[in-house]
């Protein structure tokens, strides 16, 4: 991208550094980036790249940011790469994605100099000094086409104004100035170029394993397809293994993404089909066209999925997972989700996941198992609520039937809810205490995330999954389904080794429910429908929502006997009694680990940093 005439002036008029400052400035940036990389990479082998996690920020590639996790030391380096000459940049973080109350870095220039400095916005997205600076520039300079900044951060500061960096997804914020401020405080995000970007910063560190030499690959993408000119689009793909193909193991995947698309694709997913359903007709469109096959709806087996910033998915060298072969459907559906803020024209995608797989077997089968919730509009969440939390359970009487002896290992897990999901967590509990997190993301968003997340899981475990909703924007409950307006409360967990227990989920008993509709036509005035025609989903409808309802309606899924799922692959339930059941007692809950504040960082000064661009080598 060129850079406006006006743009260039900005940073043209800064001083230039005479020959000795540049040599300086530069053999200080290259002693500062050498100390950055050992201390960030401790105890293990340097990386093939210094930053080993990169993602466009914007649709149109204007700014990229890539990073490095230091988990010695409790800190993130970030690359921030502007092309084409700016004002200046702000980036940042926030629980939402909200620009307001958001957590900032901003370069500027107030046609003179150039400043850098740790920033916060209030409600009506000014922006402010932050008393406390967290954010440390290493280095500034000049490159071919624009800027690269070198900053890093430490995952918690403990300063009130500062973004707690954690597990699960972070909700990135940026915005563009495109001419020069006198000062930080004139600075409005309103006037602004801005957007948002969701990742996970934080990445586990697992070892790669061998490739056997009988691997072999498969991409499965659709062809050459055109980007709808709209904001959110998921587009499917159905393809077929060959005739014949015989039983292998996956054993890696990765997202083979079209250049100059990386700002558009944002996650992908391939499923298997139903090996029960004999044929699946071809179908390339929109996963919501009233065109696709509803045979499409029996494809739901997760056999990959990649999200934007993740690198390669390695199963553990013992286990792989197996398609192909008999009991094996032949049909793949490839679900692109391409988000598309801008809305631009004209782009084409082909788009897709590499996997690699081998005919020799690896020790396991791997296997994914649904926690959670059943999909049931007897699982609903008030309107106007800020945080109402529902939860699924996977009973120890279905893990005593249902999982091997020797227990099974989780090693992957993916939280799925739809649009209202603000918060899940799964749990693992053992003689009425938790014992370990399987996965949680406090600051969920409805776009697929993928953790790596060893966990051991016993025979006779009990397994939690809770979800947090915010439905503060609808005027109706929200009841459980799978249209996208109704909600989910779902953990994929990637196990091995595979055993028969395809759904371990819970949903609240619907005696209890009905009994709930009847108590509350007795205190409103209003009259809620119970009449026997009428649908869980229609009596919700015709409640008449106030703090009394909202308050019952919460202690009875705390307290109401649950119907379980204890589903086998085939959805036929494990045989034995499974309605009527007790919650799970928990007399010992987790508490959420408490944030680990760096020493000194009051110490840093409260004010700007004079920066001084340097010149790139390239």
């Amino acid at each position: 991208m060129q850079a406006h005439p006006s743009r260039r002036s900005c940073w043209a008029s800064l001083p230039s550094p005479n020959v000795r400052e540049a040599a300086s400035m530069y053999g200080t940036a290259v002693a500062i980036f050498l100390v950055i990389l050992v201390a960030a990479l401790q105890g293990s082998e340097p990386p093939e790249n210094p930053f080993p996690y990169h993602i466009p920020l914007d649709p149109e590639g204007v700014l990229e940011l890539s990073w490095n996790v230091s988990y010695v030391q409790e800190t993130i380096h970030f690359q921030l790469q502007v092309r084409g000459l700016r004002a200046g940049v702000l980036f940042g973080m926030s629980d939402r994605g909200e620009l307001e109350n958001a957590d900032f870095i901003v370069l500027w220039t107030d046609g003179d100099n150039a400043y850098f400095a740790d920033a916060w916005s209030d409600q009506k997205g000014q922006i402010h000094l932050d008393t406390q600076q967290d954010y440390q520039l290493l280095q500034a300079q000049r490159t071919l086409d624009g800027l690269s900044l070198l900053f890093r951060r430490p995952f918690a500061t403990c300063d009130p104004k500062d973004y707690l960096i954690e597990d699960g997804t972070v909700h990135l914020v940026y915005g563009i100035l495109e001419e020069p401020f006198r000062s930080l405080e004139v600075i409005n995000i309103s006037g602004l170029q801005t957007g948002l970007q969701r990742v996970q910063l934080l990445k586990t560190e697992v070892p790669i394993p061998a490739m056997p030499e009988d691997t072999q690959t498969m991409v499965i993408h659709a062809p050459n397809i055109l980007i709808p000119g709209q904001e959110t689009t998921y587009w499917c793909y159905m393809t077929k293994l060959p005739r014949d193909f015989s039983r292998h193991h996956i054993i890696m995947y990765e997202a083979m993404v079209t250049e100059g698309n990386e700002g558009l694709v944002h996650h992908m997913e391939v499923f298997q089909c139903a090996d029960e359903i004999p044929s699946i007709p071809p179908y390339n469109g929109p996963c919501d066209s009233k065109m696709k096959p509803d045979r499409l709806n029996y494809c739901r087996h997760v056999l990959a999925a990649w999200a934007l910033g993740a690198k390669a998915f390695y199963y553990p060298e013992e286990a792989g997972l197996a398609f192909g072969g008999p009991g094996s459907s032949r049909y793949l559906r490839l679900e692109v989700h391409y988000h598309n803020p801008l809305r631009i024209q004209g782009r084409h995608d082909s788009s897709g996941i590499r996997l690699y797989y081998t005919a020799t077997l690896r020790n396991f089968d791997a296997g994914i198992m649904e926690l959670g919730l059943v999909y049931t509009p007897v699982m609903a969440i008030p309107p106007q609520e800020n945080a109402f939390v529902l939860t699924g359970y996977c009973t120890d009487k279905c893990t005593q039937l249902a999982l091997p002896r020797s227990g099974i290992h989780i090693f992957a897990s993916q939280l799925h809810t739809h649009l209202t999901g603000r918060k899940v967590v799964t749990v693992l509990a053992r003689d009425g205490q938790e014992r370990e997190v399987v996965n949680r993301d406090n600051h969920y968003s409805p776009h697929f995330q993928l953790a790596d997340v060893p966990v051991p899981a016993p025979q006779g475990d009990v397994l939690i999954t809770s979800c947090t909703y915010n439905t503060e924007d609808r005027n109706l409950a929200t009841v459980g389904g799978f249209g996208i307006q109704e909600e989910m409360c779902v953990n994929y967990v990637h196990y091995y080794p595979q055993t028969r227990l395809e759904l371990c989920k819970s949903a609240v008993d619907d005696g209890f429910l009905q009994k709930y509709f009847h108590l509350m036509n007795r205190f409103n005035s209003k009259e809620v429908c119970t009449c026997p025609q009428a649908s869980v989903s229609e009596q919700f409808g015709s409640m008449p929502w106030n703090s009394f309802n909202r308050e019952v309606l919460k202690a009875l899924y705390g307290f109401a006997p649950i119907s379980m799922h204890c589903n086998k692959s085939s959805a036929l339930r494990f045989q034995g009694e499974w309605d009527l059941q007790r919650l799970p007692k928990i007399t010992s809950t987790l508490k959420e680990p408490t944030p680990h504040c760096p020493a000194g960082q009051a110490l840093n000064p409260a004010a700007p940093t004079v920066v001084s661009i340097g010149r790139g080598r390239g």
